[in-house]
């Protein structure tokens, strides 16, 4: 990473920089990461953005300092279900030492690469909107339907005190939402302890040995299925990692207790009693005093429609259509926030513009290269108005 005193002079604005571009690398210096992200400075941008657009701001706080902030250009016929354009504000940690550049200077390369944590999850996502209905209203555009910008917080950590609790509240419900465009267990095992100089019977450390053995092996098996099924995608098959290792007190004491944290990301085709009854046997497998509980459980399987008969789908895939875009609909295992979306009763799809490039996702060196930052923002420019004119559905007649 570039020393300190370097980092500084990253934040310089360059005269002959697109403006739009100037917005994003502003927005992702503010440095809202996990787990004590700056959501004021996140806040007080977002106000002075709707200042600018002569957009109303309002901000619901759902829980003490999480806020929801929500900019809405106000439609011609606003009785019509509204569109909502949906994004997160915070982003993951980092490991400083393995960046080139300081990951929250913005800094851009001689390529117009823009290095940042949430370059690409997702602030590029959210100056996209905000640019998009920019170029909208200067040129004098106006629309039937509403369009609503959510900017939520602490999705990345499962968005418990976030849009989960915003979906809830009468503010969500007064957005009248139609469309919107947008994880694991613990398991505890008990052994016999005692002196590291002994071979003890029946220790936590064989029993945690065979659930991982177990839950490793059902990996592969998935793995393999992605890897020889050429039809699935990622989203098809369940994803399963070994994130966590607890347990010890001493190098010479046996522990009585020690733990592993998975990630399992199950698509909405599984049947999740049945693998939750799969769980169950291999910790019942491994022995005696070996138990599980959910991080982050969630039930709901709804999927969105992309029927060609579905407005909204057909509005959507037809305006891709026109710019020449290939689509191809995945299952999204990496859990966003639109599944509480999805489960108030709203078709919601995620969507990022982000073509040619490299997918760095809560990996170090995360970046955006600014051209396909700003076709991102010509996609949406165009897509806002698609869904903003989807004609009356008959439930709004």
């Amino acid at each position: 990473m570039l020393p300190e005193k370097d980092s500084k002079k990253l934040g310089e604005k360059d005269p002959k920089e697109d403006p739009s571009v100037s917005v994003f690398r502003e927005y992702l210096r503010i440095k809202t990461v996990q787990p004590e992200p700056d959501y004021d400075s996140a806040v007080k941008f977002l106000e002075r953005v709707a200042s600018e657009l002569g957009l109303q701001c309002q901000k619901v706080e759902v829980c003490p300092g999480r806020v929801i902030t929500i900019l809405t250009w106000r439609g011609t016929n606003p009785q019509l279900r509204s569109i909502l354009l949906n994004s997160h504000t915070d982003v993951v940690p980092v490991f400083e030492e393995y960046w080139r550049y300081d990951p929250f200077a913005a800094f851009k390369d001689s390529d117009g690469n823009i290095y940042a944590r949430g370059a690409q999850d997702m602030k590029c996502v959210s100056i996209q909107y905000i640019e998009a209905i920019r170029r909208l209203k200067a040129e004098g555009k106006h629309f039937p339907r509403t369009v609503h910008m959510s900017f939520v917080p602490d999705e990345e950590i499962g968005g418990h005190k976030g849009m989960e609790m915003f979906v809830k509240r009468p503010e969500f419900m007064t957005l009248n939402v139609g469309f919107a465009l947008d994880e694991g267990i613990k398991v505890k095992v008990e052994g016999n302890p005692g002196h590291g100089s002994r071979f003890i019977e029946d220790t936590a450390a064989e029993k945690l040995h065979r659930v991982i053995t177990s839950f490793l092996e059902f990996r592969e098996h998935e793995k393999q299925r992605l890897k020889s099924e050429k039809h699935l995608t990622l989203g098809d098959v369940t994803s399963l990692n070994l994130t966590m290792l607890n347990g010890g007190i001493s190098f010479n004491v046996v522990p009585s207790e020690m733990s592993a944290a998975f990630d399992i990301r199950i698509p909405p085709t599984v049947d999740l009693k049945a693998f939750e009854e799969q769980l169950t046997a291999w910790c019942r497998a491994a022995g005696e005093g070996v138990t599980y509980e959910f991080h982050q459980k969630y039930t709901d399987q709804s999927m969105t429609s992309t029927e060609k008969s579905d407005p909204w789908w057909k509005a959507f895939s037809g305006t891709c259509r026109d710019l020449n875009m290939k689509l191809k609909c995945e299952i999204f295992p990496a859990a966003t926030d639109s599944r509480y979306i999805r489960a108030a009763g709203h078709p919601a799809i995620g969507f990022s513009p982000m073509n040619r490039t490299p997918i760095l996702l809560h990996d170090h060196n995360e970046f955006l290269n600014e051209q396909i930052f700003l076709r991102g923002i010509e996609i949406y420019a165009h897509l806002i108005p698609a869904l903003a004119t989807v004609p009356p559905l008959q439930a709004e007649a």
